[in-house]
């Protein structure tokens, strides 16, 4: 038997939905998808909606339509511990040594100024390469690799 699942989503919990999609959007060069027929913004939807799901929910897409859709749901409780599942933002692929550093630390540095955190930088050795561990805006782990 063969799976017929093609696409996926990754969904994240969140305190504010739409300001850590917008921040994945920036990461990632995804963009926010066109607002569902009958509104002409997100905005306008948002409002549609009872008080209580407003910025509920947002999400971002790969433009190309190659990458997978990310969702971002608010939760009521804070992130407490690591993730168990995070993103790598490929960077550096297919670079080695100083080029492949010097390009992860390049974009550490973009994704600090959009509010990032750069929790760990762990340096190539005999086994790996490079890779950068860092936090989005609401603290969720990812790495650049």
């Amino acid at each position: 038997m063969t799976s017929t699942i093609r696409q996926f989503q990754v969904t994240f919990d969140c305190a504010e939905p739409e300001r850590v999609a917008r921040f994945w959007c920036e990461v990632l060069g995804y963009v926010v998808p066109p607002p569902p027929k009958g509104f002409d913004s997100w905005e306008a939807f948002d409002r549609s909606l009872p008080p209580e799901d407003q910025g509920a929910a947002f999400a971002c897409v790969d433009p190309t339509g190659v990458g997978p859709r990310l969702f971002f749901q608010r939760v009521p409780e804070g992130k407490v511990v690591k993730n168990r599942v995070h993103l790598d933002v490929r960077a550096g692929a297919g670079l080695v040594g100083e080029e492949r550093l010097a390009t992860l630390q390049a974009e550490r540095a973009r994704l600090e100024a959009l509010g990032a955190v750069c929790v760990l930088v762990q340096e190539a050795d005999e086994y790996n390469e490079s890779c950068i561990t860092m936090q989005d805006i609401e603290g969720n782990e990812f790495c650049l690799d």
